[in-house]
This record gives structure tokens, sequence and C-alpha cells, in this order.
């Protein structure tokens, strides 16, 4: 059971030591876990979504890492042997100083895929969908500026996108009508779109009836290529016949909250 007052005190957690620990701001990060579970389906895996605290992409980046470093703590106390940030913002601002802190912890990250953006478009024109604070750290300047060289680079600040799909009606007017406020302009100017925020992919229909039929790309599928090997490389990998479980939690406890992440989980992408 989890500690009360974080976890809530609800026995969402019915896995043996050696689990993973996944975690974001919110909903979002599930589209990782989905890509996660495929890649790796013989492990057990605990997605804390802290969506009582989202979106992290408004706040400051010392209240992202505190908040970050307040879900490891508590998932590496339960027995997680590897930590995957699927949040673009907690990357951004907690993943570097949590590798520092944990250092025998694997810790895997996601950040925008605008290098297989660009390696498929040289010389085109990337639109970046992101969160204001992934977009003002570093870590996506230095990725940007190693890549602007080949392509033309569209940073957007989807201000309020999250809040939306944490909604839960993915297909809701509100969500198109912000999206044609945010990126109406690019359609059909573009020759592709990163997803630079884990929630995105949830909405990737709506985003293409915004922009035009262009590729999409996110970090999902990278972020479990990553893992995998970091996890063979360290022989933390689960035994190719276990068998491999998903389990629920959120800092927003309610019933209704873990529907969603279940709903969330069973869409396909």
């Amino acid at each position: 059971m989890f500690d009360a007052g974080f976890w809530g005190g609800r026995e969402v957690l019915r896995v043996s030591d050696g689990f993973i620990g996944v975690f974001d701001s919110g909903a979002g990060g599930i589209s990782v876990l989905k890509n996660l579970v495929s890649e790796l389906p013989q492990e057990q895996f605990l997605f804390f979504g802290d969506s009582a605290n989202a979106p992290y992409g408004d706040k400051d980046p010392t209240s992202i890492l505190l908040l970050s470093r307040r879900i490891v703590d508590t998932l590496l106390g339960k027995g997680a042997k590897a930590i995957v940030i699927a949040c673009n913002t907690a990357t951004s601002a907690a993943a570097a100083t949590l590798r520092d802190e944990y250092p025998d912890v694997p810790i895997v990250g996601v950040e925008p895929a605008l290098k297989p953006a660009v390696l498929a478009f040289p010389r085109g024109r990337i639109l970046v969908m992101a969160t204001a604070a992934t977009l003002t750290l570093e870590k996506f300047h230095r990725l940007e500026e190693q890549w602007a060289r080949q392509a033309e680079v569209i940073p957007v600040a989807c201000v309020g996108l999250v809040e939306l799909i944490e909604r839960g009606d993915l297909s809701s007017p509100e969500i198109h009508d912000l999206l044609e406020e945010l990126v109406g302009c690019y359609r059909d100017k573009v020759d592709a779109v990163v997803l630079g925020c884990t929630h995105y992919p949830f909405v990737r229909d709506a985003i293409r009836d915004v922009v035009g039929d262009v590729p999409f790309f996110d970090g999902g599928a990278g972020t479990a290529r990553q893992l995998r090997t970091v996890l063979e490389a360290r022989g933390l990998l689960a035994d190719p016949d276990a068998t491999g479980c998903v389990r629920f939690a959120s800092s927003k406890d309610t019933d209704e909250e873990l529907a969603l992440y279940q709903r969330f989980f069973e869409l396909d992408l």
C-alpha cells in the first residue's frame, strides 16, 4: 500500500520488488507506457500520474524538480529497479539532477523526437509542439541548435492543451478550437510535426485535422528502446518467460482518475 497523503492510501500496487516506475505530470505519460509494455511485455510496471499537480509545463524548474524527486523517492522506496520519466518537461527540468542523486538507478527520460523528424525531412519545416517549460529550458535549446542547421525548426508552446487532454474528452470542440488558435496557421505549411509532450499523442487526430496529413514523431518508442538497452546492460531485464503487469496510481486519488488512466492505456495510438 502506498503512503497515505501522497498516494492516497490506495492499494493499487500488487507487484513485487523489481518493478519499473513510470511517472508523468498526469495521464499523458501513458502514451510512453504503451511503448514500454510493447517493448518489454515481461516487465512489471507502475505508472504514477501526478494529476493533482498537472500541468508541469507552467511550473518553474525548481518546483518540477521537487515534485519529480518526491515521486522517485517513493517509487524507489517501494522497490522500483528503474525509473522512466514519461514527461518531456520533467525530463528537461529534473533528469540530470536525479541521475546525479541516484547514480546506481537507471533513470530514462523522454525528449522531443526532433532528430528523427529532421533526418526524415532534411531541409524541411518541422513543427515542434511542446509545453512552455520544455521549450524554454536549456535541454531543448541545445537540441534545437544541433538540428536547426539541417531543417527549419518551428517551436510552438501549446499553453492550455494538457489541461484539456486531462479532462478525458479527446474529441472536444475546445481541443479543436485551441489547436486552431495555436497551430492553425501552419496547415499544409510544414513537413512533419514533433509531439514534444507525452499528452499530445492522444490528440494526434485532432492535430492532423488542423495542420494537415503530415507525419508525426514522438519520443515514446525511442524511450522504450533505451530502457531495454539500459536494463540489459545492467543485467536487470526480467526473465523472458515472466508474466508482466501494469498498475496505475495517481496523486488525484479518485476512482474516476484511475479509470481515465485505464481508458487512455487501452486507446489505439
